[in-house]
């Protein structure tokens, strides 16, 4: 059947290396993909209605071609002829169950995404993109305190050319490995690993900052208050270190953010922590709200943590919410408070103050110190 489609298709499409292998069988015109790939579905679009195949390979509905044109066309419009997936194949070879893996593509994507998958005896399977892909991912594991973990390099799974060796990420030395090949992590941590808490209020010194961060217990509780839903949008206005934007992100891969700050030093700060958490895809606005605020997307959650008291600002977030929106605001000066005073009055919401105390040293004994409180105001929108 897969021969029939292929040798019937007016146009092929497919990457360089599926077209020279399906080459002897295609009797249309052989379309390579695009680059960037972004363009690809769009290019099969535009020949809708005529006979079309396209080539693929690895788990396309899982990361890749096939997840893509689905969400562009109707099932019902496609034909397709489904094969063993790369993650099946490693899966079968290695004894693994795939509910209890974690599956994950860095096939044209960084690899700082593994980051957050990095827990004690977990279990990864990664798709790579060339072969240099193996030894990168043991390099960043060395260098984040994984160095003991397992590394099985699967290569041309299924094919004449299948070779699977198993080595460990601090003692890489595979040598040349072939470009269509699998990963599989079990993952060792070092005492010092940079582990990654799979609850909100990280410690603060995993990030990188300036003094301008929400600190861990009031981020726990922020967090909490923002109630991250699957898929939604976060805005982080002030976004100073981006812990909350981060932490956002981190609650499940289909969230979405945007941090928005005005200075240049913190926006770069924030894509360093985005990278170091595994978040690459938070989206970071080098702008000062409320100006900064018209053109994006319309958020599910907002923060503000610096700002609010900024003219327009708080007006600005509530216009911008979805209905059933949250907008939580953080106020530390008596000025902010205020604010925040004045608009539970008139809209309502949940008003809490935190206060936090650390032990510190009074001569030669110890008491605790306050840090400053924290104001907070929760407003969903009607």
């Amino acid at each position: 059947m897969a021969r029939g489609f292929v040798g019937a298709a007016e146009i092929v499409f497919g990457g360089r290396r599926h077209l020279a292998l399906a080459a002897p069988l295609i009797r249309g015109a052989a379309r390579p993909w695009p680059s960037p790939f972004d363009g690809a579905a769009d290019e099969v679009l535009a020949h809708r209605g005529r006979p079309i195949c396209v080539l693929a390979s690895g788990d396309p509905f899982h990361y890749g071609v096939g997840a893509v044109l689905a969400r562009k066309i109707d099932a019902r419009e496609m034909n397709v002829v489904s094969a063993p997936s790369a993650f099946s194949l490693a899966a079968a070879r290695l004894g693994w169950s795939l509910p209890a893996t974690v599956l994950l593509s860095v096939h044209g994507r960084t690899l700082d995404l593994v980051r957050p998958h990095l827990q004690p005896g977990a279990c990864i399977l990664a798709l790579t993109c060339d072969g240099e892909g193996p030894a990168a991912l043991a390099t960043l594991l060395a260098e984040s305190g994984f160095g003991a973990s397992r590394l099985t390099v699967l290569e041309a799974l299924g094919g004449p050319r299948e070779t699977i060796r198993t080595t460990r990420a601090n003692d890489y030395s595979l040598g040349s490995v072939d470009a269509l090949n699998t990963v599989a992590i079990e993952v060792a941590a070092a005492p010092d690993a940079r582990v990654l808490a799979r609850t909100p209020g990280l410690a603060d010194n995993l990030f990188e900052h300036d003094g301008q961060i929400t600190k861990r217990e009031i981020r726990a509780l922020t967090i909490s208050a923002l109630a991250p839903r699957r898929g939604e949008l976060l805005w982080d206005i002030g976004a100073g270190s981006g812990s909350i934007a981060i932490e956002w992100m981190l609650a499940d891969p289909a969230m979405r953010a945007i941090a928005v700050e005005r200075r240049a030093d913190r926006a770069a700060r924030i894509r360093c922590n985005a990278a170091a958490f595994g978040v690459p895809g938070l989206e970071i606005v080098e702008e000062t709200a409320p100006a900064a605020l018209g053109s994006l997307s319309p958020p599910d959650a907002i923060f503000i943590g610096g700002g609010a008291g900024d003219a327009g600002v708080l007006d600005a977030a509530a216009r911008a919410l979805r209905p059933g929106g949250r907008l939580v605001v953080n106020a530390v000066t008596l000025e902010t408070e205020a604010l925040l005073l004045a608009r539970h009055a008139m809209l309502g919401g949940e008003l809490i103050r935190i206060a936090i105390a650390h032990p510190d040293a009074l001569g030669q004994m110890k008491t605790w110190r306050p840090a400053l409180p924290v104001t907070q105001w929760l407003w969903t929108r009607p």
